[in-house]
C-alpha cells in the first residue's frame, strides 16, 4: 500500500477544507437590523442620474434639431428653385402669347405642387417633429403659398384678371424669402 494516493489524499483535503468552512460560518455571529443605503449617498446618486439623463436627452433634441435644420433648409433652395424656374417660364409664355402656354401653366402649377409636397414631405418624415417651431411655420406658410399659386396659375387663361396669380405669387416670394431669411447661411 502506497503512502500518499493520489484520490485518497485529495478527498481528505476535501473534507478538511468543508469541515473547516462549516466550523467558521457557525462560529459568525448574526448583524441585526435592516440593509439601508446612505440617504446623502442615495439622493446625489438620484440627482447626477436624472442630470445625466435630462443632458443625454436634451444633447440628442439638439443633435436631431440640427441635422432637421440643415437637411430642411439645404434642399429648400433647389427644391423650391425649380418652382420659380417653372413659374417664370410660365409667366414668360402668358406674356408673349406663346403656343405652348397651357402646357407651360399646367407644368408651373404641376411644379409648383410638387415643391410644396417635397418640402412638407421633408418637414414631416425628415425632421419628424424636430424643426424649432418658428422654422417649422415659415415652411408651412411656404407650402401653403406654393399650393395657393399652383392653384392661380391652374385657373390662367389669356384672358383672365392676374390679380390673384399677381397676389398668390407675392405670398410664395415672401415665403421663400423668409425661410431662406431663417436658415443658417451657408
Amino acid at each position: 500500500m502506497k503512502l500518499l494516493d493520489p484520490r485518497r489524499f485529495g478527498l481528505v483535503c476535501a473534507a478538511v477544507a468543508v469541515t473547516a468552512g462549516l466550523t467558521v460560518a457557525g462560529c459568525a455571529n448574526r448583524v441585526d437590523g435592516v440593509a439601508n443605503p446612505n440617504a446623502a449617498d442615495l439622493a446625489a446618486y438620484k440627482s447626477d442620474a436624472v442630470a445625466s439623463s435630462a443632458a443625454a436627452t436634451s444633447s440628442r433634441k439638439a443633435a436631431a434639431q440640427a441635422q432637421a435644420i440643415s437637411e430642411n433648409c439645404a434642399q429648400f433652395p433647389t427644391t423650391t428653385g425649380v418652382g420659380v424656374k417653372a413659374y417664370n417660364d410660365f409667366v414668360d409664355a402668358h406674356d408673349s402669347n406663346a403656343a405652348d402656354y397651357a402646357a407651360k401653366r399646367d407644368g408651373a402649377a404641376q411644379t409648383l405642387d410638387d415643391a410644396a409636397n417635397k418640402v412638407e414631405a421633408g418637414m414631416n418624415s425628415v425632421a419628424g417633429g424636430a424643426l424649432p417651431d418658428d422654422l417649422a411655420s415659415k415652411f408651412s406658410a411656404y407650402i401653403s403659398a406654393a399650393r395657393l399659386l399652383a392653384e392661380e396659375t391652374r385657373k390662367m387663361t389669356y384672358t383672365a384678371p392676374v390679380g390673384g396669380l399677381n397676389e398668390a405669387s407675392k405670398q410664395v416670394n415672401d415665403a421663400r424669402t423668409a425661410v431662406k431669411d431663417a436658415c443658417p447661411k451657408r
